[in-house]
């Protein structure tokens, strides 16, 4: 075997590395794109996956030739140079897992055995008349061009990603007239992360339970305390207000016998724990906000147009017993004098969540209806997520809320409005039975729907700052409502 032939099959091993720990990590686990700290990191990246596209369609099936074995080795020492640098930033805003540390340990040693490989291979193509010259690869020269344009897109995605981070503000958001000691749980989610900064915005002192105490007082730069267990928490400790946000992350796996079961340990044994030292805590803080959702009320039948409010029972289906369940857990509270307030979320837009990978198909001029569209949405922006909650403090009351927006819309009303806003078509329909195939029962959260409404918040006098889909998807976007 020569050594160009080698240098490809590392290279397409580079891809697969590659692809894992761009979707495992950085979408999954550690969501980047979301991340305000890592807008330098995602500029990086961005530049890199389009010059490993590049670098990826260009070995596939050509034999660098003359001068341009020079620019081959010369594009591999820019990309090695950001790789260093991106090391580097990475290290100054992020704790990285284990995993991800072993993947890129390994993506560098491959990396450099495929320098060195080519290196070795630069003399003979440098000897030769300057030219690119076709050499295809058969199924190996394939698959490079496909890992080439799967590693392009990623690098447009987080070239998007960094810009849209470059425009995001502090949310400004008042809990309480005087000065409060808040435990959060679930802070480093997508959600605990943007209140924990409008509690500190607004001059409370937040603990924030974690399994990962480390990560979190580097996520918020030592601006809170950070527990692992509520077992080290003294019983004389005093939280005013308790924000209950901890939970496995819904969407993703499928809903396998083992996955069910963590998703009800992360959510209702953990309420329930936190419940006990609430039971046990000599003071009790006044109120507790703890996360559902609108999964509680189960499927909304097709052609059903009614909206949901509060009083809607659930349904005998695994994600409205989940959140029954967790509601219930969390309602143990008020034996002990404690206000609880069930919020039953919708779908939360913003730069982490579900949003980013919906918009993906959508950026790039595929979006349209899904499992034909008809389904009702309900979502809600962010910052009125945050809001809500903090609207709730005020009040001080308990019970379930329904924390959406009022202008609920059809799945098929979503893509066109998000592709009015991102300027592109709305025209490739997407049928529901992959999805069923793929996702099983968790395909319903996107095949079907429910129409919610938020009575109690508008009943109260809460006003949106987002209450229609085009202006809170142009928010999002860095636009005015006109798209400008």
């Amino acid at each position: 075997m020569n050594t160009h032939h080698l240098a490809l099959q590392l290279l397409a091993l580079q891809g697969i590395l590659g692809a894992f720990d761009t979707l495992y990590h950085h979408e999954l686990t550690e969501a980047l794109p979301g991340r305000r700290t890592a807008r330098l990191e995602l500029s990086i990246h961005a530049v890199r996956a389009l010059i490993y596209g590049a670098l990826f369609v260009g070995l596939s099936s050509w034999a660098f030739h003359g001068i341009w074995a020079i620019v081959l080795l010369v594009v591999f020492a820019v990309e090695t140079g950001l790789t260093l640098w991106d090391f580097v930033v990475e290290d100054k805003t992020r704790l990285l897992p284990a995993t991800e540390r072993i993947t890129h340990t390994v993506l560098a040693i491959n990396g450099g055995a495929i320098i060195t490989l080519l290196a070795l291979t630069a003399p003979a193509w440098m000897a030769q008349p300057t030219a690119l010259s076709w050499q295809p690869q058969g199924v190996l020269g394939a698959f490079l061009a496909l890992c080439g344009v799967g590693v392009a897109i990623s690098g447009v995605r987080d070239a998007f990603a960094a810009r849209a981070l470059g425009r995001e503000t502090t949310l400004s958001a008042h809990f309480s007239d005087t000065e409060k000691a808040v435990l959060v749980t679930g802070a480093t989610g997508f959600i605990g992360q943007k209140l924990v900064r409008a509690l500190l915005g607004d001059g409370h002192r937040v603990t924030v339970l974690t399994r990962d105490p480390r990560k979190a007082a580097w996520l918020f730069d030592g601006h809170v305390e950070c527990i692992s267990s509520m077992d080290d928490v003294p019983l004389s400790r005093r939280f005013d207000i308790v924000f209950n946000l901890a939970g496995a992350r819904i969407l993703g796996w499928r809903w396998t016998p083992l996955r069910r079961t963590v998703l009800r340990r992360s959510r209702i044994d953990f309420t329930r724990r936190l419940v006990t030292w609430i039971g046990k805590a000599r003071h009790k803080p006044a109120l507790m906000l703890s996360a559902s959702a609108i999964g509680y009320y189960g499927i909304q039948p097709r052609g059903d147009d009614t909206p949901l409010d509060e009083d809607q029972g659930p349904q005998q289906m695994f994600m409205s017993d989940l959140c029954r369940e967790w509601e219930a857990a969390a309602g143990g509270a008020w034996v002990f004098g404690v206000r609880v307030a069930n919020m039953r979320f919708g779908l939360v837009l913003g730069g982490q969540g579900a949003l980013p990978m919906m918009l993906l198909p959508i950026k790039l001029g595929l979006g349209g209806p899904i499992g034909g569209g008809r389904q009702w949405m309900s979502w809600i922006h962010v910052d009125d997520v945050i809001r809500a909650m903090a609207h709730v403090c005020l009040t001080g009351e308990g019970g379930p809320y329904n924390v959406t927006a009022p202008g609920s819309v059809t799945q098929a009303q979503f893509a066109r409005v998000a592709a009015q806003v991102h300027g592109r078509p709305a025209i490739f329909p997407t049928p529901g039975y992959p999805m069923r195939l793929a996702l099983g029962e968790q395909a319903d959260l996107l095949l079907e729907g429910q129409r919610v409404a938020p009575v109690r918040l508008l009943k109260e006098g809460f006003s949106f700052a987002h209450p229609e889909l085009q202006g809170a998807l142009a928010s999002l976007a860095g636009r005015s409502r006109s798209g400008a």
